[in-house]
């Protein structure tokens, strides 16, 4: 028997045994900086790690099971998974690498980039999806920058109300812009524009926070010239309009 006949039938084997959800939850279980988790056609939980567990505040896995966004986060902040679900499910349209500001029990903050592909069966109908967060971490070893960049992306978090774009930061860095987004890539596994959003979106949170400045106020610092511009920039993001945000932040 050929080499490829043989790799065709272990495929074919494979694939004739669904690999069980809970098998797929396990192995995310070591992998602490993603959330995996798989929904059913409703969008309700069916199988998920102990990252996920973890940052609902919840202590068991059985705990998420049945329910989903809508009834496991609060007003608004469960509307955007939602949404993102329904159109999944609805389109078979997968969504990749979505920046997003999510939030964490106790009212913990942290950037991830999240995928959700539809689950089909064998005849191609749509079932559920599956998904995952990753984590946004800046470089560890900060010696990786060079000092090009370093002092351009300095300069941009410094004056976020300067008009820029990925093309003048690259060459601020001395860089094409080709070259500029595959170091940007590499570093901070965004890309140039995502990252230009994380640090504005991350300057107008904390200040929402912080101060009394108005929104218009504080979306013309970090550079948006239009406070309806800001307003979908944030809620993009973060599931809520910045006043929303800053009246969450603001409960005990």
């Amino acid at each position: 028997m050929k080499i490829g006949t043989k790799a065709n039938l272990a495929r074919e084997e494979l694939l004739s045994s669904a690999v069980p959800v809970e098998l797929l939850a396990e192995l995310f279980d070591h992998a602490p900086d993603v959330t995996f988790f798989v929904k059913d056609r409703q969008g309700r939980y069916l199988a998920v790690n102990h990252s996920l567990v973890e940052r609902c505040g919840l202590r068991r896995k059985e705990e998420l099971m049945g329910l989903s966004a809508l009834e496991l986060f609060p007003g608004d902040l469960g509307s955007r998974p939602s949404h993102q679900d329904m159109t999944v499910l609805r389109t078979g349209r997968p969504i990749h690498d979505c920046l997003e500001l999510h939030w964490y029990s106790p009212r913990r903050a942290g950037w991830c980039l999240t995928t959700k592909l539809p689950w089909r069966d064998r005849q191609g109908k749509i079932i559920g999806l599956v998904g995952i967060s990753r984590d946004v971490r800046s470089p560890e070893d900060k010696s990786d920058i060079p000092l090009a960049l370093a002092e351009a992306l300095n300069h941009f978090e410094k004056n976020l109300a300067e008009p820029t774009s990925p093309a003048l930061l690259a060459k601020s860095s001395g860089m094409s812009p080709a070259r500029f987004a595959r170091l940007i890539k590499r570093l901070y596994r965004l890309s140039p524009i995502q990252l230009m959003t994380k640090t504005r979106i991350s300057a107008a949170s904390s200040l929402l926070r912080e101060t009394q400045q108005s929104v218009a106020e504080i979306a013309l610092a970090c550079g948006y010239y239009d406070h309806s511009a800001f307003t979908r920039a944030f809620r993009a993001v973060t599931g809520q309009t910045p006043t929303e945000f800053r009246k969450f932040e603001g409960k005990p």
